[in-house]
């Protein structure tokens, strides 16, 4: 872990979200003129991710400026900008925080003689400058995307559409499907008997990949045959089409459950 007093590396980047925030509101010097609303929102934060937005150094002065991402809650994003620099007693670092970009570089500006402020276009490693694109400006573009991403990946899968059930010999469908099932533990005559009353059908497959068993390749899919009943009742079936067999021949395992079609898939990809 980097020495949290070091100008250029003060983040861990495997540091805990929680940990990182109570750590930056803690040593801000200016932390409680953060909008109340900002603070609230920083509780429901569930990932971040810090670089450096621009940088002045010389022998006995440095100041940087830091861009703090954060994913919330809600799939929403914030970004809090902080302020380092030596001038505190004896060259300790002041930390600064601030809600917006604009607000930084005000502050920055207004730091002591000998530091270059950074609100115009003269600044030594402002956003536009060389340097600034060096020392990790240009990576924004990139956060940005991977907080979209984190973001989109933890968002809620859309509701599933309804089956579109057509009607085509579908209690002749369910026998054949139960007729070919070689588990043990195949749904037995009570299920036979329900599924003669089907006159519609839907089949949808929900899992397919290949898996190294006894050092073959073997293949495994999973469908969903979901059947429409007379009485207007649903009834589906989980079947597993699989290549893990001693001579590579395809095999059809039949389930009532998908829990209990996806354990079985578990197993034959654990046999040895």
């Amino acid at each position: 872990m980097n020495d949290p007093n070091e100008p250029y590396g003060p983040y861990d980047p495997y540091e805990a979200t929680e940990t990182h925030i109570e750590r930056l509101l803690g040593r801000a010097l200016n932390s409680f003129e953060l909008p109340d609303a900002t603070v609230e929102q920083l509780g429901s934060a569930l990932a971040h991710a810090s670089s450096l937005h621009s940088s002045h150094h010389s022998a006995s002065l440095h100041r940087a400026t830091y861009r703090h991402a954060y994913l919330l809650g809600d799939g929403s994003s914030l970004v809090l900008w902080e302020l380092v620099h030596n001038t505190g007693r004896d060259g300790t670092d002041q930390h600064e925080l601030y809600a917006e970009e604009s607000e930084a570089r005000l502050a920055a500006s207004r730091l002591p003689a000998g530091f270059p402020g950074f609100a115009g276009t003269g600044g030594a490693a402002g956003p536009g400058s060389a340097l600034g694109q060096e020392l990790g400006v240009d990576l924004e573009d990139e956060l940005d995307a991977g907080l979209e991403l984190l973001a989109a990946l933890m968002a809620p899968p859309p509701a599933p559409l309804p089956p579109m059930y057509v009607p085509d010999n579908s209690a002749d469908h369910a026998r054949r499907l139960l007729r070919r099932a070689e588990n043990d533990d195949r749904p037995g005559e009570e299920t036979a008997r329900l599924l003669r009353a089907a006159f519609a059908h839907h089949i949808t497959q929900v899992f397919g990949r290949q898996f190294r068993v006894a050092g073959k390749d073997a293949g495994f899919t999973l469908y969903e045959h979901a059947f429409l009943l007379l009485d207007g009742t649903e009834r589906s079936l989980w079947e597993v089409e699989h290549t893990a067999t001693p001579d590579g021949r395809h095999m059809c395992e039949v389930y009532e459950a998908e829990h209990d079609a996806r354990a079985a898939m578990e197993l034959r990809t654990r046999v040895r």
